[in-house]
């Protein structure tokens, strides 16, 4: 095992988007764009937006697929789009969903203004627990929870509190470091 743990490549909450659940997309837009200008510890910007209850505690995320796939609310009449999409279900026939159920039939510029009204709790996606890591835990712990969830991300916890992010970018970056020494980024 490593000497790196979680809290080393995390990134702090207080640095990171977050909007409340009763926010709207647009909104949360701005909040990520707000966040990514601030943020220059990483060459990579915020690429999610973490949402926040009444009681200030994270309650979900809303990640760049999920603001594209809010914006067109055909796709909620398809069901589980991960199953579909794992499915082996051939290019043709999911190509043809979009004249089935009408996605994407009016022109973008007038889909993309519904974010205005589209509510963050609505769209959000709620982690569940594979999606949570403690601070302390080793790298290679979160390594694995990446892995076998598939996910972009996982929220670092002290307790019961949310801290932080721990971002898949940022493990990739560290992990690359680790593979080509000579090409680290801070010269050493």
């Amino acid at each position: 095992m490593s000497k790196i743990t979680v809290k080393d490549l995390m990134v702090p909450r207080e640095e990171y988007a977050t909007v409340s659940e009763g926010a709207t997309l647009y909104e949360a837009i701005l909040a990520l764009e707000k966040a990514q200008e601030q943020y220059k510890q990483s060459r990579y910007k915020h690429r999610a937006i973490l949402v926040y209850d009444k009681d200030h505690h994270i309650v979900g995320k809303v990640s760049q697929l999920d603001t594209i796939r809010g914006i067109e609310a055909g796709y909620t009449k398809i069901g589980n789009l991960k199953a579909v999409s794992h499915s082996g279900f051939r290019p043709a026939f999911i190509k043809s969903l979009m004249g089935k159920y009408s996605l994407w039939q009016q022109p973008l510029e007038d889909i993309v203004k519904k974010a205005a009204y589209i509510k963050v709790k609505d769209i959000m996606h709620t982690p569940t627990e594979g999606e949570y890591i403690s601070e302390d835990d080793p790298l290679e712990e979160a390594i694995h929870l990446l892995v076998m969830g598939q996910h972009q991300s996982l929220l670092v916890t002290r307790g019961k509190k949310i801290i932080g992010i721990l971002r898949l970018t940022d493990v990739f970056m560290a992990i690359r470091t680790l593979i080509t020494p000579e090409r680290r980024e801070d010269g050493a």
